[in-house]
């Protein structure tokens, strides 16, 4: 029985192109003093196709920690140091707009009225991922949020699962981790927590499904499952199954 879910942030409770390509080509030009060449240089340096204005799914972004995207930047950077560019990041991706992947807030009020434990563990900063959710105006709904800075580790670690885990009192077992990469699927898996795979992101579900217990197009789609004999009370083994709108999630 599933007593807690754990989401990722970008790309799943945000969807990720929306909220982050175009605010990346203005944080871009604003490092390259508003040069554009170099801002496509540096562009190219953190997978963001300056064409397009759209990330590359190779991007160290979509996954990654500030700490791996500043080690792709700074050579593009000379005379800037490490810890200057990481509060330049951290205060331009607390202001980032974020488009919510589905409407948050009735969402995980009809996971809290189940009795559901719900938390967020995120590659971002604890800082950026606290003032994301105070601006969505639901912070206050989760019991858990830790970044890659909180201490735990970052994912592919199942360090931020387990800890959410002991907050709540739960086996991880009794745990679903929701996200939308390889990294949030490998750390529920490494935390022995069910996993689930959603479209809101870079991976298609070909990459998630040998990752994941079920890929869904959206979390909104898990409120349509939430039930007996479903993702919440499983009655099977489960099935590594890519689910539409109008398909059961049933095993």
């Amino acid at each position: 029985m599933i007593l807690a879910i754990l989401f990722d942030k970008d790309g799943t409770l945000f969807d990720f192109q929306s909220s982050w390509s175009a605010w990346a080509k203005g944080f871009l030009e604003d490092l390259a003093q508003g040069d554009e060449g170099a801002a496509a240089h540096l562009g190219a340096r953190i997978g963001y196709d300056w064409d397009r204005g759209a990330f590359r799914p190779d991007s160290c972004v979509v996954a990654g920690t500030d700490a791996d995207i500043i080690a792709a930047l700074l050579p593009g950077l000379p005379g800037t140091t490490p810890e200057a560019l990481r509060v330049r990041i951290g205060l331009a991706v607390a202001t980032a707009p974020m488009a919510e992947a589905v409407p948050l807030a009735p969402f995980l009020d009809a996971l809290k009225a189940r009795g559901l434990f719900v938390g967020v563990a995120t590659n971002d900063s604890e800082y950026a991922a606290r003032a994301h959710l105070t601006e969505a105006g639901i912070l206050s709904r989760f019991d858990f949020v830790a970044g890659a800075d909180s201490g735990h580790g970052a994912k592919p670690g199942p360090g931020m699962c387990l800890a959410f885990a002991r907050s709540v009192g739960c086996d991880p077992a009794q745990v679903l981790m929701v996200g939308d990469s390889l990294h949030d699927l490998k750390a529920g898996r490494a935390a022995g927590m069910r996993t689930l795979g959603v479209l809101t992101g870079m991976a298609s579900a070909e990459e998630l499904a040998p990752h994941a217990d079920w890929v869904l197009p959206d979390i909104g789609a898990l409120l349509d499952s939430l039930g007996a004999d479903n993702i919440l009370n499983p009655t099977g083994s489960a099935s590594n199954s890519t689910q539409t709108e109008s398909e059961s999630v049933a095993n």
